[in-house]
């Protein structure tokens, strides 16, 4: 590259940085952009002394055929000695920066005003330790750590904001960040592990990605943890986001293992009544009966994905929030299917009978679409259960599910003071009866073109139904970095434990439902 096109392209360089931060509300350089500025000016005062000095040699050789006389070297030797001199300033002002930023680093000190007022490496430690002895900080290693999270927390807001994916409260300093390319944020990251920072400017994209895979696999490593921390935290956000409805009516529950629970959980009844004892009577000893709970059993949903070397090089940055988050959608989208789909599918039940069967009492005997004497009917069948002793339950009623469909016509029924359709304004008893409409697509997709059936659950209090267990309690994915070698990206594992149980047929009934128009 000749003297001119590296002048050329520092300028442009210079350009792109003084654009990214006018483009950002006009805001300061930071430090390293600051830096790399300062030495793209020198690159081109370097190259213009260059070619100073080259059109200087080539007006001498001109003098020489007007003239016919010989130059002497030496006309010529000054510039040559002035734009070595150029060189040397150049490469110490280099390392100046380099050392102030790795020294400033270390303590949690703010090196812009050091770097852009010329002090030097001596003057710096001088500050330093004169600003530590007038606030009483210990110098050690707990500061460098702490720092270094600090960062890390403040870089993975600046993605997730880049992203744009809010952050309720963003991390001091996360603003700042948030115009670092991912390539820009792996430099400052290496220079914080004590690489040369002018090193890794110069550093191509393909070469800086090689140099991140190797760090991949270092687990105390900045970069990789940071895209860690954004990948896990945009899940969670995003998880919770994701519009399903299972979670609003079925149980919560955890198991420790994946272990099939055992055999001998027992619910305890049958107590019987209390009998009266007479004066001077003798209080009868009664035993308490049990019955079997059904089983219940974990299982493992996950899947794999990857960052590619396009993508980095791409600078990607929607990559570790959207292909993330698109997983942690499906897994949650997984368990709400796998929810509506007992339903609706109706299979054998802990005792070897179907879910919603005659025998269950929970199943009416013909379907049709909600109305006003429909929903009753249910709600009176439902109130008829008795438990596992024969004995009498108190069921209320408290979420009705239903497909796509009915919307309009449930708040017509739910909130009109009259009875519908019978033109004799009857009292209506469902009139701001206390129950949750429940709506779901999945049931229309199950069912296609034939009836759709629609569902009453009772409050958990009164009877169980439907749990959906995790292990330890933990109802968002885990994301865990993936060490595959031949692999040309960065890949993690996401994945899920869960299962779904029947714990009672008692607490929900069935009506088969008509087809919708």
């Amino acid at each position: 590259m000749t003297p001119k096109q590296r002048k050329n392209a520092a300028m442009i360089k210079q350009q792109e940085i003084v654009n990214a931060a006018k483009a950002e509300g006009n805001r300061a350089l930071t430090v390293e952009e600051q830096a790399q500025f300062n030495l793209l000016q020198r690159d081109i005062d370097e190259a213009q002394a260059e070619i100073d000095a080259k059109e200087r040699g080539m007006g001498g050789e001109t003098g020489v055929a007007a003239n016919t006389q010989q130059t002497p070297p030496q006309a010529v030797a000054p510039h040559t000695v002035h734009t070595e001199g150029q060189r040397s300033e150049t490469e110490a002002e280099r390392s100046r920066v380099t050392e102030i930023m790795a020294l400033c680093r270390d303590f949690g000190v703010d090196p812009a005003e050091h770097i852009r007022n010329g002090s030097s490496l001596d003057q710096v430690r001088s500050a330093i330790l004169d600003g530590m002895r007038q606030t009483g900080s210990p110098v050690g290693v707990q500061v460098t750590r702490d720092e270094g999270e600090t960062f890390r927390q403040r870089a993975t807001d600046a993605l997730m904001l880049r992203a744009g994916v809010p952050v309720e409260t963003p991390a001091d300093g996360a603003q700042e960040l948030r115009a670092m390319s991912l390539r820009d944020l792996a430099i400052e990251c290496l220079s914080r592990d004590g690489r040369d920072t002018m090193q890794l400017l110069r550093m191509q994209p393909d070469d800086m990605y090689g140099e991140l895979c190797r760090q991949f696999y270092n687990p105390s490593a900045a970069f990789p943890a940071i895209l860690d921390n954004t990948i896990r935290k945009s899940i969670v956000q995003l998880y919770n986001a994701v519009p399903t409805t299972f979670q609003a009516w079925t149980t919560k529950g955890s198991l420790k293992d994946f272990k099939t629970t055992a055999d001998h959980e027992y619910v305890i009844g049958g107590m019987g009544d209390f009998l009266l004892v007479p004066e001077n009577g003798e209080l009868k000893p009664d035993k308490p009966r049990t019955e079997l709970l059904p089983n219940r059993k974990l299982d493992t949903y996950g899947r794999t994905f990857s960052m590619t070397r396009q993508a980095f090089i791409n600078d990607d940055i929607g990559f570790l929030t959207e292909v993330p988050g698109l997983y942690a959608a499906a897994a949650k989208k997984t368990i709400d299917k796998q929810v509506y789909s007992l339903l609706f599918n109706n299979g054998k039940v802990f005792d070897g009978v179907n879910l919603f069967h005659k025998n269950h009492g929970n199943l009416m005997a013909e379907g049709s679409k909600p109305t006003q004497a429909s929903i009753q009917a249910i709600i009176l069948q439902m109130q008829h259960q008795k438990d596992q002793f024969g004995e009498a339950i108190y069921i209320t009623p408290q979420h009705m599910i239903v497909p796509v469909g009915y919307e309009f016509e449930l708040a017509v029924i739910m909130r009109s003071a009259q009875a519908v359709g019978n033109g004799n304004n009857d009292i209506n008893p469902l009139y701001n009866y206390p129950l949750n409409i429940i709506q779901t697509p999945v049931l229309n997709a199950l069912a296609g073109e034939n009836e759709v059936p629609w569902f009453m659950v009772a409050n958990t209090a009164s009877a169980k139904h439907i749990q959906v267990d995790y292990l330890n309690g933990q109802e968002t994915p885990t994301v865990r970095r993936m060490e595959t070698p031949g692999v040309l990206g960065f890949q993690w594992d996401i994945y899920l434990d869960w299962g779904i149980a029947v714990r009672d047929f008692r607490g929900i009934a069935k009506n088969p439902g008509a087809k919708i128009a």
